[in-house]
């Protein structure tokens, strides 16, 4: 969950207004808090165990688990040892160990023994085994068995022991064999509960197949029909390719050729020996073009998209009634009849934060508190109770604003008028574009001559003019709010500054001692300038949007990386298996005949070989991932298909096709559709109900601090006046009031996607609605989210 648009903060000293002072107080380092202690009446206080197995549930709500558990007190324990970060981290590094094991086996890039690769797999096979079955003994022994990740890494396991057997005992007699089961180990990668984003990748594809398989098929029968028709037209004119073979004469190489059109990696090429014996030949190339190329593939994104979206509607509908029938679980346990309502105690409820979030900090937990129990009436109602998986995801970030250290050493210098009035220039928006036309103008020096004295003078100039403001925005801000460790572009204006410095003054020293120049260093020089430009993107608002959809998509990404670090691995290993060894690279120095061939005679005058594409091959796990990147970008992709297809078979060209199909296809456009869906959530996704009570809150507090308060230390000089109980005249007084710790709501560039779109369906959801049945949830589908009769306003 994020946070609103605008960031928010606390005053610590404006603590003591969170409601009623109790008999029992308790203080707090930085702050003082009441805490009003209700007595424990209504009903059976709830026990231990309950508040554990509540705090297992409010934490699988708070990050979207989905993992069916025992509720005896030994099942409780396990499963929270089992969802520790620790626990984790193991899971991830044995299964990066596995996947690396390609680096070091045959063929390798750094080759290993088959033993200590072996041992190496057994060890990381044990540890999957290990989680598998501390995952049993979490887990109800009917669920266990039915879910089809379990068995499917059993299976890999076991598949993978059988191979290490036969592939060592035939190493052993010297007969070589394949390792087939290296293509099995991304199961682990994705089966284990940690990786459900990467789950829920793999679903949207197999759930877009069907709908997606029509479309192809009629695509298929498309290039199948204008590879008839090209065999009639052209197979008998006697037309002859550049390489001199027959032009259109066999049906299976003219429908791969136009396969390869509609990618347009072929394009004009294919069409020269038509087109040069009779120009109205191009008729038929354009309008295959125009069908295949730009409607069947626009379709193809328009069918994933609609598919992606309905199913991922349909995924986040079934995370958001999840949450809510896990919240209501938790309550069910703490709940105690106070009059005629349910409720959980105000300390039940703060022993449940502490459990679920034991770093919280007092304070924060009271901000919650108050937002949760909100008439102060010592305890909190169902409703509240189950926004509070959504509260703990909001971030609380300290700020501890101090005095400026000059403004203690000498007050009435600081406090002057000449260095009031430099303090207000600086802090002034002029100042910020005064700066940034400067950066501009030092671009167009940087794309000028350097050999030139004037230019090089002039970079003396400009790096004054940054020294300067650097030692300005030091004098007027506190340094350590200005270094704070949030302070991203501070800390990089400051070391772009310093390096670029060293780095001319070290360059202009060399060059005066020894009349030259050091290229290194010059390089360093001007690869630190030109990082100077970056600094344009945090003053330019529309620039800033960008960034922050970035952002907010970037997890995300990250999910497809892992999709496709599975796919390339798969087809990586059957590559190596299937090509290696048939292309080899010579060095360019190289002057045997077996160079200008790559190493294979069957690639003597082939694109493949005069192109020199040796180094694209499958002869290791790295120049096989190169290999793919470019088959990805599909340019020349047919080259190096034909390439392989020369050393091999015809058939092999299938490999290529097929991973163009899985790849380009089916998962670019699924990445496509997703950065849309992204792009138009972030766009239009207004603050959740969850945000706005806390900024009502802490506005109700008088304590409200906008966004541009806290970029670049400007956090005292742009409080909200309205808010703080200051006058617009009184600003001095306001800086030297405002001194001490202060709570900020994480900015909301820091939400992900999948959070955003989950809070756009709960939007939807009524705070009553408690949801169907678990056992319906688990079963929803996209058919359940859509109007049996569309009209035109449901279908809008």
């Amino acid at each position: 969950m994020g946070c609103t648009a605008a960031q928010l903060c606390f005053r610590s000293d404006s603590l003591s207004s969170f409601g009623r002072l109790g008999a029992s107080k308790q203080s707090f380092p930085g702050c003082f808090l009441s805490l009003d202690k209700s007595s424990e009446s209504g009903g059976r206080a709830p026990r231990e165990q309950d508040l554990l197995l509540a705090a297992a549930y409010v934490s699988d709500a708070q990050y979207n688990r989905n993992i069916p558990f025992e509720t005896s007190p030994q099942a409780i324990r396990l499963y929270y040892f089992y969802n520790h970060w620790t626990m984790q981290a193991a899971t991830y590094f044995f299964i990066c160990i596995d996947l690396s094991l390609a680096l070091f086996e045959e063929p390798a890039l750094f080759p290993l023994p088959f033993l200590a690769t072996s041992i190496v797999e057994v060890l990381c096979l044990t540890a999957f085994l290990g989680r598998l079955v501390h995952f049993a003994k979490v887990t109800p022994q009917m669920v266990f068995w039915k879910d089809t990740k379990n068995i499917c890494i059993m299976l890999t396991i076991v598949l993978t022991l059988i191979d290490l057997i036969v592939y060592g005992s035939l190493e052993a007699v010297n007969i070589r064999s394949v390792r087939w089961s290296r293509a099995l180990r991304p199961v682990f990668l994705i089966n284990f509960p940690e990786s459900r984003q990467i789950r829920r990748a793999f679903r949207s594809i197999r759930n877009t197949l069907p709908d997606i398989l029509y479309v192809f098929l009629l695509f298929l029968f498309s290039v199948l029909m204008f590879s008839l028709m090209a065999l009639k037209l052209f197979g008998d004119r006697g037309l002859k390719t550049v390489e001199g073979s027959p032009y259109f004469t066999n049906i299976l190489d003219i429908a791969f050729e136009l396969y390869v059109l509609v990618t347009t990696a072929n394009s004009p090429d294919v069409m020269m020996p038509a087109y040069d014996f009779n120009g109205w030949y191009s008729l038929y190339f354009i309008t295959y073009i125009i069908i295949n190329t730009y409607v069947f593939l626009s379709v193809f994104l328009a069918v994933v998209y609609n598919n992606y979206r309905k199913h991922l509607k349909n995924e986040i509908r079934k995370l958001a009634y999840l949450k809510r029938h896990k919240m209501i679980e938790a309550f069910n346990l703490l709940k105690v009849q106070v009059g005629t309502e349910f409720v959980v105690k105000e300390a039940q409820w703060r022993r449940l934060a502490k459990v679920v979030a034991p770093d919280i900090s007092s304070s924060h937990l009271e901000l919650l508190l108050r937002v949760s129990d909100e008439g102060q009436k010592g305890h909190v109602d169902k409703m509240n109770f189950l926004r509070l998986a959504d509260l703990l995801n909001i971030q609380v970030v300290t700020i501890n604003i101090k005095r400026h250290p000059l403004e203690a050493w000498m007050p009435r210098v600081y406090q002057s008028s000449a260095s009031l009035l430099v303090q207000r220039m600086v802090r002034h928006r002029v100042f910020v574009w005064v700066y940034d036309v400067i950066i501009l103008v030092n671009a167009i020096f940087i794309a000028l001559d350097e050999r030139n004295p004037f230019i090089s003078y002039a970079e003396w100039l400009f790096l004054s003019l940054y020294i300067i403001e650097i030692l300005l925005k030091l004098y007027t801000y506190e340094p350590r709010s200005y270094f704070g460790r949030r302070q991203f572009w501070n800390w990089f204006d400051v070391l772009i500054i310093i390096a670029a410095l060293v780095a001319t003054v070290a360059n202009t020293t060399i060059q005066s001692a020894r009349k030259y120049s050091s290229q290194q260093i010059l390089d360093i020089v001007l690869i630190l300038r030109i990082l100077r430009l970056l600094r344009v993107i945090v003053s330019i608002e529309r620039f800033r949007v960008i960034v922050t959809t970035l952002i907010n998509i970037g997890p995300a990404m990250l999910t497809f990386g892992g999709l496709v670090l599975v796919v390339y691995y798969v087809f990586a290993i059957i590559g190596m298996e299937a090509f290696h060894s048939k292309v080899q690279f010579f060095d360019p120095n190289f002057t045997a005949p077996d160079a200008l061939v790559c190493g294979n005679p069957a690639l003597k005058d082939s694109a493949f070989a005069r192109n020199r594409y040796c180094k694209n091959n499958f002869n290791d796990l790295a120049s096989a991932f190169i290999l793919l990147m470019e088959l990805t970008v599909v340019n020349q992709w047919h080259v190096l298909a034909g390439g392989f297809a020369l050393v091999t078979h015809q058939a092999a060209k299938l490999y290529f096709v097929g991973f163009h199909i899985v790849v380009v296809i089916l998962i670019v456009n699924i990445f496509i559709a997703f950065i849309l869906e992204a792009f138009f959530v972030a766009y239009s996704l207004e603050k959740s109900e969850v945000e706005t009570a806390i900024e009502k809150k802490i506005q109700e507090l008088g304590v409200g601090i906008q966004e541009e308060a806290v970029q670049d230390g400007k956090l005292v000089d742009n409080m909200d006046t309205r808010d703080s109980g200051f006058s617009e005249d009184d600003g001095d007084n306001k800086r030297k009031a405002l001194k001490g710790l202060y709570f900020r709501i994480a900015s909301k560039k820091y939400r992900t996607v999948d959070a955003l779109l989950q809070q756009m369906f709960e939007s939807e959801i009524a705070p009553e609605d408690e949801g169907p049945p678990l056992d319906e949830i688990l079963n929803f589908s996209p058919s359940d989210i859509c109007p049996k009769n569309p009209s035109f306003e449901n279908s809008a």
